[in-house]
């Protein structure tokens, strides 16, 4: 296995909540109103220092989407999912950008989100960007 290089993010960074690998600027969120089986769950324009595991197609709130787990390149967590091809055409806009899962993340201020236990979302997004 060769050296691992990761991607040093300057700014207000989301990180994994395993190992601190940088993931994503605030900058790049596109959408705060995406859930997923943990509760909230952002959507980005890109993220870094991820790896992406097989496409499959999944059924979602908002229709079928063909996406791909993504995983930290620092301990291997998943951490959100990647939408590879969105099969509704309103929902295109999806496509090639990252979710990332609050409850896998730190917050920009070191913070963590934990899991409401009160409230079960049954989706995997949201509908409104």
């Amino acid at each position: 296995m060769g050296r691992l290089f990761l991607v040093n993010l300057e700014g207000k960074v989301y990180s994994c909540k395993h190992c601190k690998t940088h993931l994503a600027l605030c900058d790049d969120i596109v959408s705060k109103t995406f859930y997923c089986r943990h509760g909230k769950a952002y959507l980005f324009s890109k993220v870094v220092n991820v790896s992406s595991g097989e496409e499959e197609d999944r059924m979602m709130m908002t229709g079928l989407h063909t996406v791909a787990d993504i995983f930290c390149v620092g301990c291997g967590s998943i951490v959100g999912w990647k939408y590879e091809f969105a099969h509704e055409k309103n929902q295109k806009y999806k496509e090639g950008k990252f979710v990332l899962e609050r409850f896998k993340v730190s917050g920009p201020d070191g913070s963590n989100y934990w899991v409401s236990h009160g409230r079960h979302v049954g989706g995997s997004d949201a509908d409104d960007v």
